[in-house]
């Protein structure tokens, strides 16, 4: 399992995320504080407040294509 930072400003930054998510073959979760999204549902992320910095948990090892993918939205 990998975990990075990620931040989604706008909607567009959340149905790409979406849409780069749901090309992987492994779970994806988003972590709102005490809340856990699926990471391939775009109501998922809707219902948190994805402006804010949120974990992505990955749950793969072999994940680089999909972090290549989202690189845009990893913060620290």
């Amino acid at each position: 399992m990998k975990s990075v930072n990620v931040k989604l400003m706008t909607i567009d930054d959340v149905k790409e995320f979406v849409t780069s998510s749901n090309f992987c073959s492994y779970d994806i979760d988003l972590i709102s504080g005490r809340y856990i999204v699926d990471a391939k549902s775009l109501m998922g992320i809707f219902s948190i407040v994805p402006s804010e910095k949120l974990e992505c948990q990955i749950f793969s090892d072999n994940c680089d294509d999909f972090l290549k993918m989202i690189e845009k939205f990893i913060v620290e």
